[in-house]
């Protein structure tokens, strides 16, 4: 099965940029976009700059309580699992691109609790040939930061997600959800359990 990182669509004021004819940017456009063809050209040449965020319920005591994790349809019609994926883009900084991420995943309502200075609990890399590493991604070599992030609100998945399913600590880390996974992602949710102590 073929995975992908999923790429987030241009916002609103990204719409008008060059199509893959290269046509000329729009001025006061988001000049860290790039177009299709850019894209592409910059996959095959560098390694790509992604945020992942896994988001989770606490109660009153801090103590991690749910893992959200996201249902999504694949082009080919397949049903898998993920976490909130994204690129970091040109002049942005890591923790606009975690928050801008979560939003769009999780809907603006999802309200995350981020720190001023987000730390990622691992860095995963992401290889196009499968056995590199845990992390395969069909298109490109990408280097993923991935936190923990607490969400208080409500989350209505947006972009190519169907739902987020709250699964407790000890179902996030079983096997049956990681054979869901896209990507080896069941490994990443391990090493977010293992970094907050859940891991049993």
């Amino acid at each position: 099965m073929a995975v992908r990182t999923p790429d987030p669509d241009p916002e609103p004021d990204d719409s008008d940029l060059g199509s893959f004819g290269g046509a000329a940017r729009v001025p006061g456009a988001n000049p860290g976009w790039l177009t299709d063809f850019e894209l592409e050209e910059a996959r095959r040449r560098l390694p790509m700059l992604y945020v992942e965020a896994i988001p989770v319920r606490t109660d009153g005591s801090g103590q991690v309580t749910e893992i959200g994790i996201l249902l999504r349809s694949t082009p080919l019609g397949e049903m898998t699992r993920t976490i909130v994926s994204g690129r970091v883009r040109f002049g942005e900084t890591i923790r606009d691109a975690l928050f801008r991420h979560v939003e769009n995943d999780l809907g603006p309502m999802a309200f995350p609790l981020l720190p001023p200075q987000p730390l990622p609990f691992t860095v995963a890399e992401y290889f196009p040939l499968p056995g590199v590493s845990a992390y395969h991604d069909d298109r490109q070599h990408a280097v993923s930061l991935a936190f923990v992030v607490p969400v208080t609100g409500t989350c209505e998945p947006r972009q190519d997600a169907l739902e987020v399913t709250w699964f407790s600590p000890e179902a996030a880390g079983s096997d049956a959800v990681a054979a869901e996974m896209e990507g080896g992602r069941g490994t990443l949710i391990r090493q977010a359990l293992a970094s907050l102590g859940l891991l049993r």
